[in-house]
């Protein structure tokens, strides 16, 4: 069964991997592009990037219901355990990596803040690199870009998916900038157009791509699900 890849709006992404569901950063019940709601999904695993609301704001309400292994930095990871009674979680930091029965993963390096939403210290922001048995995923998640994408990028990309919103994390100019350094076979955008000051035109944005670099950009829409 190949793997698929469903945006659900924002920085959330709905995963399945053979026989396993993965989530990517559940903000749902307040996402306003968002298909689904936190009651609709049962995921194996949860990978959280950061702190922040928009990233966080469902993980311990659906890890506690399903039961899902949530990975995220150490901090976030302690606070889920501690303050939400999440049972089953795994503590990174950045440039670990680590075995799971879906494929390996590797937090990767964001330059972003990470505060959790009740004012907690969330750790470092991170991004996640993906190595599965249909092809390797990058998830940028929010970032600024910085050089040391290229070095990502060496591992070869399959998917890479990147912010284009600006204001909280690379707008355009630099997302199309970090597809050059990164190089993948395909790219998509995401966190854009979730509210008005992260609207972005990412029709525009995938020609830019298109003429610009080697990479194969796939816009979706909300629900709308990527093959590897």
């Amino acid at each position: 069964m190949a793997t698929k890849l469903t945006w659900l709006g924002h920085g959330t992404w709905l995963m399945q991997i053979g026989a396993h569901t993965v989530l990517l950063d559940p903000f749902l019940n307040d996402n306003p592009s968002s298909p689904l709601k936190a009651a609709d999904v049962s995921p194996d695993f949860i990978l959280i990037s950061h702190g922040h609301f928009d990233h966080i704001a469902d993980a311990a309400e659906i890890a506690n219901r399903s039961g899902a292994t949530v990975i995220a930095n150490y901090e976030v990871a302690q606070w889920l355990a501690t303050k939400h009674g999440v049972q089953n979680t795994i503590g990174m930091n950045l440039g670990g990596g680590i075995q799971q029965p879906f494929g390996h993963v590797k937090m990767t390096l964001a330059f972003h803040s990470s505060q959790l939403p009740d004012g907690s210290y969330g750790g470092g922001a991170g991004g996640f690199l993906l190595t599965l048995d249909d092809g390797t995923v990058y998830f940028a998640c929010d970032t600024a870009l910085f050089s040391d994408m290229a070095l990502i990028g060496a591992a070869g990309i399959d998917l890479a998916v990147l912010p284009i919103g600006d204001l909280f994390t690379m707008g355009p100019e630099d997302a199309l900038a970090a597809v050059g350094m990164l190089k993948p076979k395909r790219v998509a955008p995401a966190h854009y157009n979730t509210w008005p000051p992260i609207a972005q035109d990412a029709s525009a944005w995938a020609r830019d791509v298109q003429e610009h670099t080697s990479a194969w950009p796939m816009v979706l829409q909300p629900g709308e699900e990527i093959e590897l």
